[in-house]
């Protein structure tokens, strides 16, 4: 198994797409001005509170004010509130915690008007984006997140991944970290930690909480509604995330971010710099390397398989549903064993298009009748382990009697929403043709023009393949005709990239005569 990442940058954005053997996985954006990312840290001013919602409404810059639960405050709120305050008055000289005086913890149960006040200056944390209407979703439980590790102000916790299982592994993991964690500083150590020496997580711990100090001194002089720490750019948090033993390439198109990734690389992983290409081909990008003939595939209503069955999308205000049809598939004599393997290649692909698309809330599946509960649980199994290297939290129900799955996703950011429908060539999406015949004459207007202005040596014409095929009719009629009056053979060449109606003329070198 080999990863791919190919980036495209331009036009003040950048596109970032990961390749699973060859398969498009996961596809993200990123706009240089972006902000309110997950991850984010804001000092804002609490708006307003609203008992019956048991949440506050806070002011960070954003259109809409954010969404602050009770339950986001974290147990630890009380203390995390006073150590805020006094960075802000000046009162703190130091971003350590370990001589910090801890508060008691708030209720479990308790209520937001008894913590927070309207008017209230708090820092958050950017837990949700803005998604549809909505303002972005806060937590107070601030965590910083490295290439091996995740700290916590205000806890003394060590959590290690359930994906590390060797029980020596984890008992060196944890005594390693509780000798050079800080006081009053918790840490979740994540899954790549593993089997990684001690200088290695010791310098991933030491900058995190440099961030941490940076979030300090940025409090000191911060005025509400304020950004105080913005996350790492989506291109290196995924290097962060994703970089294994398995990346193959990371295929870069600009010079600038060539050289940050190329940086990155060498300072976190320095064995993987050579995988860093810098892509200087004549296609753009994504093109060469297949990327945007999968987009096309994957972010249609219809979404074809291998076999010939085939998926329909659709997204309602309220939920995604997802039909799995048998289509044209070459089906055995057995109803129910292609049904069996129908739903069984669908779950592969559904699971990657959720994860592609990053689909969120409810999501229904009406995968094809099957009456064998085994073949209904062996797709249920099939499902889960498909899903289970997305990262954003989801719950999988069983098959219903109706054969319908339901599954809810985790919700952080905006769906990802490609248009693949594309404008008709011939009227460019106005409805209205120009007729042959008078397209025809334009052409040979323009000609005249260009042959009594310039007096080229030689002219040659590009236009659609479609339009080519008319030119040439009935023996070359319109070049012989041409030749005759301006004794010049103007070679006519055919162009898939102009749209139906568009044509060019050229001299010699290649440029375009206007």
């Amino acid at each position: 198994m080999t990863y791919d990442l190919v980036i495209d940058s331009g036009h003040g954005e950048v596109e970032i797409a990961l390749l699973k053997d060859q398969v498009l996985t996961e596809l993200h954006s990123e706009k240089g001005s972006e902000k309110f990312s997950v991850g984010d840290l804001y000092l804002g001013r609490v708006k307003k509170v609203v008992p019956s919602l048991n949440a506050a409404f806070v002011e960070v810059g954003y259109e809409k004010d954010a969404f602050l639960h009770y339950l986001d405050l974290g147990p630890m709120y009380r203390t995390f509130n006073s150590f805020t305050q006094k960075a802000q008055k000046g009162k703190l000289n130091t971003h350590l915690l370990e001589n910090f005086p801890e508060e008691n913890e708030i209720e479990k149960e308790g209520k937001i008007t008894d913590v927070i006040s309207s008017g209230d200056n708090i820092l958050v944390q950017v837990a949700k984006e803005p998604i549809s209407n909505k303002g972005p979703r806060l937590s107070c439980e601030i965590t910083l997140a490295g290439r091996y590790i995740v700290l916590v102000p205000f806890s003394n916790k060590i959590s290690i991944s359930q994906k590390i299982r060797d029980s020596q592994e984890r008992d060196r993991l944890r005594r390693l970290m509780q000798s050079i964690r800080p006081d009053n500083f918790g840490v979740i150590i994540r899954t790549v930690a593993q089997k990684k020496k001690v200088a290695e997580l010791d310098a991933d711990l030491r900058d995190l909480v440099a961030r941490w100090k940076k979030t300090f001194e940025n409090l000191r002089n911060a005025k509400a509604p304020m950004r105080v720490l913005g996350e790492i750019n989506k291109t290196s948090a995924i290097l962060r995330d994703l970089l294994n033993a398995d990346f193959n390439s990371i295929q870069v198109n600009d010079d600038a971010l060539y050289d940050q990734i190329k940086s990155y690389i060498k300072k976190k992983a320095p064995e993987k710099e050579s995988i860093v290409k810098h892509y200087k081909g004549s296609l753009p990008i994504f093109e060469q390397f297949g990327v945007h003939k999968q987009i096309k595939a994957a972010f249609g209503k219809k979404i074809m398989l291998k076999s010939g069955a085939y998926l329909i999308i659709e997204h309602t205000e309220a939920m995604h549903v997802i039909d799995v049809n048998s289509g044209n598939r070459s089906s055995s004599e057995n109803q129910e064993q292609n049904a069996l393997e129908t739903n069984m290649e669908s779950a592969e692909e559904i699971a990657r298009v959720i994860r592609l698309r990053d689909m969120g809330g409810i999501i229904c599946v009406d995968f094809i009748d099957m009456m064998e509960s085994a073949h209904q649980k062996k797709l249920f199994d099939k499902l889960i382990e498909c899903m289970k290297p997305d990262k954003a939290k989801h719950h999988i129900l069983p098959p219903s009697k109706f054969g319908v799955v339901e599954i809810t996703r985790q919700r952080v950011r905006p769906e990802i929403e490609i248009n693949t429908s594309e404008s008709c060539p011939t009227c460019n999406g106005t409805g209205e043709i120009q007729p042959s015949v008078l397209f025809a004459e334009d052409i040979e207007t323009t000609l005249a023009y260009l042959m009594q202005e310039y007096k080229p040596s030689k002219i040659r014409l590009r236009v659609h393949p479609y339009i080519e095929a008319y030119l040439k009719r009935n023996l070359f009629k319109f070049q012989r005709k041409w030749f005759s009056m301006y004794k010049l053979w103007i070679k006519i060449i055919p162009d898939t990239t102009l749209p139906f109606l568009v044509y060019k003329f050229e001299n010699a070198k290649g440029e375009v005569l206007d």
